[in-house]
């Protein structure tokens, strides 16, 4: 999202703090990752549910909720809520290529929300709430597009509008406070908004 770093939060120099053990699988949050491991930073609207959807995949390692494809370091809930600074709620995945490929993680992830709403999902209005792909690799950028294109050819179909996905390397993704990690472990009837468009996506 284009923004002037003039015009953001001044952010900080450290990370906000958190336990750094997944609440669910008790694995560690914060790299190193074990050898073989892969890295992707996917964003779908509200990253409560976002994140409970990939951490119940066979083959992902460990999630985690955060703030990526903006300016301000380390932002906090609110500084990202403001929308100055440029941020989308994410859900970093780390996962096993050997487990679950990558095409099958980007399957659940254009068929669990709407990509076509721009800067929100449903209720949740905002450019936190829009839909990005923050890739680690140049493939996985070429198979992000691939799949983009797919999924747009397969809407387009369906009479829907035009995807408006983003889709960038990542730069830096910052860790959301304690209590937004694995919220829906910690709260199971809080909200999730999830809701894709029922239009299957052809890949995989």
């Amino acid at each position: 999202m284009p923004l002037h770093p003039d015009h953001a939060p001044q952010g900080r120099d450290t990370p906000l703090p958190i336990r750094g053990t997944h609440r669910v699988n008790g694995h560690a949050m914060q790299p190193p990752w074990p050898e073989g491991m892969a890295e992707i930073v996917l964003g779908l609207g509200c990253f409560w549910g976002a994140e409970r959807l990939f951490w119940q995949l066979p083959g992902v390692h460990v999630t985690a909720v955060g703030y990526a494809g903006g300016v301000t370091p380390n932002p906090t809930y609110a500084e990202t809520c403001s929308g100055r600074t440029g941020h989308a709620e994410v859900v970093r995945v780390v996962f096993d290529p050997d487990e679950i490929d990558l095409e099958a993680l980007l399957r659940v992830f254009w068929e669990a929300h709407d990509p076509t709403q721009g800067n929100r999902q449903g209720n949740d209005i905002g450019s936190q709430y829009r839909s990005i792909i923050l890739t680690t690799k140049p493939a996985q950028r070429e198979a992000a597009e691939r799949s983009r294109e797919a999924y747009g050819e397969a809407l387009s179909r369906s009479g829907r509008d035009p995807v408006t996905t983003e889709i960038e390397p990542l730069e830096a993704f910052y860790c959301a406070e304690e209590y937004h990690q694995q919220y829906l472990a910690k709260n199971p009837g809080g909200y999730c908004g999830l809701k894709g468009t029922g239009i299957s996506c052809p890949i995989g």
